[in-house]
């Protein structure tokens, strides 16, 4: 049960959609700032933008991200559940590409504190093929996931377990994006 009463079912609205839908106001502007980040047209693929979430939220042993943004990033790349899973489990060997691998590094570097960022990560990033958006918007992902993580652990909501959980919000989202939440708040009816 989260530490606060948010007027829903949990296991109905669980993770983040539950404060979502407590606080209308403020969810607007972060299912924008998720949108602009891991969907808008981009140099990198929607399906890497997630693996970085996905890869930031694993490292801050956030279940309920972890586990929903694996399973939106598994739904837009070719290897699917198989490459989120290497990745998470050891980046080194992960069969990545370079410039992939460099970007992780930061994002990893940004889940500890954005100091931990070097010239030597961006550095070799850039050699990788990395540009500067990519670099930026890796960081920007990295620093909104771990504010975003918080968020899900910090009210203790509820995080559903096994992967079947996230199919019908994967296909939401791979489909329409998180501009498609409907969110209203808890106990209106829906429009």
């Amino acid at each position: 049960m989260a530490h606060i009463d948010l007027g829903i079912d949990e296991k109905q609205f669980p993770g983040i959609s539950g404060p979502m839908r407590y606080r209308p106001e403020t969810a607007k502007p972060l299912n924008e700032l998720a949108e602009v980040l891991l969907r808008a047209p981009h140099s990198l693929p929607a399906g890497e933008r997630e693996l970085i979430a996905a890869y930031v939220s694993g490292r801050n042993e956030c279940t309920f991200c972890c586990a929903s943004h694996s399973a939106f990033a598994a739904a837009q790349l070719d290897e699917g559940m198989t490459l989120v899973d290497q990745v998470r489990a050891d980046l080194d060997s992960a069969p990545i590409s370079a410039k992939l691998r460099a970007l992780l590094r930061i994002a990893g570097a940004v889940q500890i504190s954005g100091r931990n960022v070097t010239t030597e990560l961006v550095a070799n990033a850039r050699a990788e093929g990395a540009s500067d958006l990519e670099i930026h918007d890796t960081v920007l992902i990295a620093a909104a996931f771990c504010m975003f993580n918080r968020y899900v652990d910090g009210l203790g909501t509820f995080a559903p377990e096994g992967q079947d959980a996230y199919a019908e919000s994967t296909r939401r989202i791979v489909e329409f994006g998180y501009g498609s939440a409907i969110v209203q708040p808890a106990g209106e009816p829906a429009a």
